[in-house]
């Protein structure tokens, strides 16, 4: 029987995966494109890059949502928000979203 909450587990980690992306998806064509296209910034070129970085913020926000409000006590958030590497990509995601603003253009 563990193994099989193992498998659960991984399952809904691949579910929440998949609709914090596709959630990301509909922030960056519906939210971010017009803001951009009202700051005079084209939004073309690698539009992925801009889209993984409007879904790892989103991704931030709901593990700090449910690891410091819902779920104190899952090990898997407490490892996940005292990660280095979590924090770096984070902070790489906002430069991503928020860098086109300062030069004036998508640079990706």
């Amino acid at each position: 029987m563990d193994g099989l909450k193992k498998v659960v587990l991984r399952l809904i980690e691949i579910i929440e995966i998949i609709v914090i992306l596709s959630i990301g998806l509909l922030f960056t064509i519906y939210i971010l494109r017009p803001i951009y296209e009202n700051f005079g910034i084209q939004f073309t070129g690698n539009v992925w890059v801009n889209w993984f970085g409007v879904s790892y913020i989103l991704f931030v926000l709901y593990s700090l949502i449910v690891g410091l409000v819902i779920s104190r006590e899952s090990i898997l958030f407490k490892q996940r928000l005292t990660s280095v590497l979590f924090w770096l990509i984070f902070i790489g995601s906002n430069y991503v979203v928020f860098i086109p603003f300062i030069k004036g253009g998508n640079p990706f």
